[in-house]
């Protein structure tokens, strides 16, 4: 059996259009694990505790409307110190911090 180069030009892109293909299916898995894998519980525990208490109890009112919440916790908030951080800067999505305030409801 005699390849010759040509044989191994196709080759090659046929494997460079199977990994390349391959990779593609490897993100669009692991951005939809990160999303459905989302832990409310855990992301309020390390960023949210210490500002607004255990039960939610502290600087924040459950009876706002939800697209007012949503921005705050996307685009933070300056009050009076100290300011509510902008989330969306530090990685959490729209359908993350509604998971974060659906959280918050459920611990008051």
């Amino acid at each position: 059996m005699k390849i010759t180069t040509n044989g191994f030009m196709k080759l090659g892109v046929a494997f460079a259009g199977l990994m390349l293909a391959a990779s593609f299916v490897v993100v669009s898995v692991r951005a939809r694990a990160s999303a459905d894998d989302f832990d409310a519980a855990g992301t309020y525990k390390a960023k949210c505790f210490a500002c607004h208490g255990a039960k939610a109890e502290k600087k924040w009112d459950a009876t706002h409307p939800e697209d007012q919440m949503l921005n705050s916790v996307l685009k933070g908030k300056a009050e009076k110190p100290p300011n509510m951080p902008a989330f969306e800067e530090r990685g959490i999505t729209p359908d993350q911090a509604k998971a974060l305030i659906t959280y918050m409801k459920s611990i008051m």
